[in-house]
């Protein structure tokens, strides 16, 4: 048992324990959330607005630290001096392409500014560099592009763009907040493949923040359900749907019932969102609720 627990422990690389997160000292955004990830875990975080997602991609990028208790990534707690533990990408609902640069360039922007490329750029920006970066935008769609300015691509163009540049420098940790929430309904699920097939073939680890439940049941292989402000999370539910997903197989039964499920969650804990403590159910008679809804 101690040495199954050590090898686990070896695997995590995100650990949120009793995490609580004020701002301006009485909000409170979080609340004694404990979350594990192991390396190559790909999480969905969903809730309603609000609920703190956001706030944890923030303390897993080292952006802000814990009022009380430990977030710790890769081994190492936020907060601690030094340089981060691991290596993030990181891609939002906005592209903030350069618009001065080429998309070839703009994708190749961590490989100027990341150790250890950051001391190769200026040998390696014409070979190597470049032809990694090629072969990103080939993989999602956009080869012969590279030469194009920001403006002169749609939004789902740009935001595989995006995609390529969290990845070139092959992070150890991706983190992606709504990266497909601007999109429209088919260019977002043409994006969800292109996402399932990076992350099949690189295998980063991946925290994605998104409101849309059918996102979340497609990509990931965990969903954390949060409850409203103050944040906490009430369940982990394991995604056991086979690899490659398709846009067939989310239309399929087991498929609709993971997400009708899911919205029901979201629903109960709006619902009792400002109540009163007496008028509200116990946390633990929510959370067996929910457990008993989910498959």
């Amino acid at each position: 048992m101690l040495e199954s627990t050590s090898a686990s422990a070896a695997r995590t690389v995100i650990e949120l324990s009793n995490v609580t997160v004020r701002y301006g000292g009485d909000m409170v955004a979080l609340d004694n959330t404990t979350l594990r990830i192991e390396k190559g875990d790909f999480v969905a975080l969903v809730g309603p607005s609000g609920c703190g997602k956001s706030t944890i991609l923030k303390l897993v990028a080292g952006l802000i630290e814990p009022t009380e208790g430990a977030a710790i990534v890769g081994g190492r707690e936020v907060g601690a001096i030094g340089t981060h533990a691991k290596r993030l990408g990181l891609a939002f609902q906005n592209p903030t392409m350069l618009p001065w640069l080429s998309i070839l360039d703009n994708v190749m922007i961590p490989l100027k500014i990341v150790e250890p490329f950051r001391q190769e750029y200026r040998r390696k920006k014409n070979g190597e560099f470049r032809e990694r970066a090629e072969a990103l935008l080939e993989q999602v769609g956009l080869a012969g592009f590279g030469g194009k300015r920001p403006w002169e691509l749609s939004g789902g163009m740009l935001q595989r763009a995006s995609l390529c540049r969290a990845l070139v420098h092959e992070p150890d940790i991706l983190l992606l907040d709504e990266p497909f929430g601007a999109l429209d309904q088919f260019t977002r699920e043409e994006l969800w493949d292109t996402m399932q097939a990076l992350w099949m073939a690189k295998r980063p680890t991946v925290l994605l923040v998104t409101h849309d439940l059918r996102e979340s049941a497609y990509l990931a292989n965990r969903i954390c359900v949060m409850s409203a402000r103050p944040g906490r999370i009430i369940q982990d539910k394991t995604v056991e749907f086979a690899r490659p997903r398709t846009l067939e197989s989310s239309y399929e039964p087991d498929f609709t019932s993971l997400v009708q499920a899911l919205r029901m969650s979201i629903a109960h804990v709006r619902s009792d969102a400002g109540k009163p403590a007496a008028a509200s159910a116990p946390t633990t008679l929510a959370t067996s609720r929910i457990t008993e809804t989910l498959p």
